[in-house]
């Protein structure tokens, strides 16, 4: 099987939601690779996709959290005029893919391993470092205690992690509105 690690670093603007993915590094074990440069093409477009599906790719159906998307049960994110995938700025700033030594397949056409789409899991680690900018920032503006158990739904759009971030500004707006999760406004997601 297909293995890997990844390990991302983001900056997050905490008034806008807006991120950057400033680094990502990715570790995957392929066995001995019969073309090192298309192994590392296809894990570089997987990584993107995945760090994309947690990031800004976010279904939206006519149900109660959309009620203005008619007739109940529609899809409304389908194609590209409303269905966002990542672009070249979502991609990371410095992206280093680095592929297994040594990690031979006795069982396979001579020792490799198929890379496909596994790779596509990785991106996570995306959505990992936003938790952690959110949680920095929630520490930030009210204390240890904000830093804890937070929800923050996938995929972690600009709208979610402005709100997640629940500054003053975010805490007024909730309050105003009818108190409540920050996030509990903005969707949910099945992911």
């Amino acid at each position: 099987f297909t293995q890997g690690v990844g390990c991302a670093e983001v900056e997050l603007d905490v008034l806008t939601g807006d991120h950057s993915l400033v680094r990502a590094d990715v570790v995957v074990d392929v066995g001995a690779s019969l073309n090192p440069a298309l192994d590392v093409g296809q894990i570089e477009g997987a990584f993107a996709q995945g760090a994309g599906l947690c990031t800004v790719e976010e279904v939206v159906w006519a149900d109660a959290d959309h009620a203005w998307v008619q007739p109940k049960g529609r899809l409304f994110t389908k194609g590209p005029g409303a269905y966002k995938i990542p672009a070249f700025n979502d991609v990371a700033q410095d992206l280093r893919v680095h592929l297994l030594k040594g990690a031979t397949n006795r069982f396979a056409v001579h020792s490799s391993k198929a890379v496909g789409e596994p790779p596509l899991y990785l991106g996570f680690s995306v959505y990992m470092a936003l938790r952690d900018a959110v949680r920095a920032a929630r520490r930030d503006h009210a204390g240890e205690e904000a830093a804890g158990h937070f929800v923050l739904y996938s995929p972690a759009t600009s709208e979610r992690l402005r709100m997640a971030c629940a500054d003053k500004f975010a805490r007024a707006s909730i309050e105003q509105n009818g108190g409540g999760d920050p996030t509990a406004h903005v969707g949910k997601s099945s992911l």
